[in-house]
C-alpha cells in the first residue's frame, strides 16, 4: 500500500468513528466554536467595512482610499498578523479573530464602495427631487440598490474566513485546525487529511446556503437583471 493511499485510508477510518464527531472535543463541538469565531470576525470587519463603504461611494470621493486600505490590508498575511499579536502576548481565538476579521474588511469595503457608487442615478436624482436628504437616499435608496454587491461581498468574506479560521491553532486557538495541528504534532497524517476534509466541506456547505440565502434576500428586480 503506497503513503498516499494509506494515507487517505486512515482519514476514512477517523472520519466514519462516530466518537470522532461526538466526544468531548471532537468535530461537532469544533465545528461550533469555529462557527463562532467566524461570526465575531465577520461582524466585526462588517461593522468597520460597510459603513465606510457606504459614507465614501456616496460621498463620491475615495476611491484612492479604497485602494489604498484594500491593498494595506491585503499585503499583511492572516498568519503574520496572528503572530505579531502573538508576540504582543496576545493568543489564541482573540487574535485569530482579530487577524481575520482585518483580513475581511477589503471585500466588504470594496464591494459596498462599488454597489453605492453604481448605483442607478435616476434613481438618486428622483430621490433628490423628492427632497430627501442625503442620509435618506443613502440608505433608502443607494444601499437598497448595492444590495446584490454587498451580499456577494459577505459571502466572499465569510468563506474565506471559514477557511482561515484554522490558523488559530497555530496560536492556540480553537476551531478545527486543532484537528489538524494535532495530527501534525503526532505525525497522524492521515487525521491531517481528515480535519482538511472537514474546514474544505464545511467551506462549500456555508457557500451554498449563503448562495440560496444571497439569491432570496436579492430584490427581485435586481435579481432578474443579475440574471
Amino acid at each position: 500500500m503506497s503513503a498516499p493511499t494509506g494515507v487517505l485510508q486512515e482519514a476514512i477510518v477517523w472520519l466514519n468513528d462516530p466518537l470522532t464527531w461526538t466526544e468531548p472535543g471532537g468535530i461537532l463541538e469544533l465545528a461550533g466554536e469555529h462557527l463562532v469565531m467566524t461570526a465575531i470576525a465577520v461582524a466585526v470587519a462588517a461593522a468597520v467595512a460597510i459603513p465606510t463603504g457606504a459614507w465614501l461611494g456616496h460621498s463620491g470621493r475615495g476611491a484612492g482610499t479604497v485602494v489604498w486600505l484594500t491593498n494595506a490590508s491585503r499585503a499583511l498575511p492572516t498568519l503574520g498578523i496572528i503572530l505579531l499579536l502573538a508576540a504582543g502576548g496576545l493568543f489564541g481565538n482573540t487574535a485569530t479573530v482579530i487577524a481575520a476579521a482585518f483580513f475581511a474588511v477589503p471585500v466588504l469595503l470594496v464591494n459596498t464602495y462599488e454597489g453605492v457608487r453604481g448605483a442607478d442615478p435616476d434613481a438618486k436624482d428622483a430621490a433628490r427631487g423628492m427632497g430627501m436628504s442625503d442620509g435618506r437616499i443613502l440608505l433608502q435608496v443607494e444601499l437598497p440598490l448595492a444590495t446584490t454587491l454587498v451580499s456577494a461581498g459577505l459571502r466572499v468574506t465569510i468563506v474565506q474566513v471559514v477557511a482561515t479560521i484554522p490558523l488559530a491553532a497555530l496560536a492556540g486557538g480553537g476551531g478545527l485546525g486543532q484537528i489538524i495541528a494535532l495530527g501534525m504534532g503526532t505525525q497522524r497524517y492521515g487525521e491531517v487529511l481528515a480535519g482538511g476534509i472537514v474546514v474544505a466541506g464545511l467551506c462549500l456547505a456555508i457557500d451554498g446556503v449563503l448562495a440560496i440565502g444571497q439569491r432570496l434576500t436579492t430584490p427581485a428586480p435586481l435579481r432578474v437583471r443579475a440574471g
